[in-house]
């Protein structure tokens, strides 16, 4: 069986995730300890996540070549449908200070890959170093938890069907998916109904819980 390394906070972790769970086929879960250095370095040559190992042994990562390999080994891929600009201007947008809000949250969460107070540690003090301090952060969530709700306001005008963001699966789904799994670790976001809708029927598509039950 194919096996694919995760943690289970990566929003690169749930890109590769969903495409197993569109199609519906069965994969091996290997949750790594987030300060495990060497199981990523001795089957990629670095410290990354997710990575395929395949049948044969051999391993792969990148994100979106996984889900590109693993859409097209039947040759009958899913993610037939186009992508559009409004989608990618959107994330980028978001993406810009999205991670102050969701990084803080990560660090507290029950994952997996914090197993040991030494993996947690080991993620904050990475991520510390690129947002700020923790702390400091959760203090202004109020303003960015209201900007994150403003944003998602105009997400829902562009959401065309619940099941697939532009109507049909596209590349679209896998990169927009990932980020409003994190964003319900979030307490207090306010959710349009077609987000809502959305997310909702993502999270049930490709076989991958939201986080709404542990949100901080």
């Amino acid at each position: 069986m194919l096996k694919l390394y995760i943690y289970e906070h990566c929003p690169f972790c749930v890109r590769a995730r969903m495409i197993f769970g569109l199609k519906n086929l069965p994969v091996e879960l290997v949750v790594m300890l987030n300060d495990d250095e060497q199981t990523p370095q001795r089957l990629i040559g670095k410290k990354i996540a997710p990575i395929l190992m395949k049948e044969d042994g051999s391993c792969m990562a990148e994100s979106l070549d996984i889900v590109d390999y693993i859409d097209n080994k039947d040759h009958q891929p899913l993610l037939t449908g186009g992508s559009r600009s409004e989608i990618a201007d959107w994330l980028r947008h978001v993406n810009e200070y999205v991670n102050k809000l969701i990084l803080p949250r990560v660090a507290a969460a029950p994952f997996e890959e914090f197993a040991t107070p030494e993996a947690r540690q080991y993620y904050s003090t990475k991520k510390q170093a690129m947002v700020g301090d923790f702390d400091e952060l959760k203090q202004h969530s109020a303003g960015l938890i209201k900007k994150v709700s403003d944003d998602l306001r105009k997400l829902d005008k562009l959401i065309v069907q619940p099941n697939a963001v532009n109507g049909e699966l596209s590349l679209d789904d896998i990169l927009l998916f990932p980020l409003l799994r994190n964003l319900s670790l979030v307490a207090g976001i306010e959710y349009p109904s077609r987000v809502a809708d959305y997310r909702n029927n993502m999270a049930k598509q490709t076989q991958i819980n939201l986080l709404s039950s542990v949100a901080i």
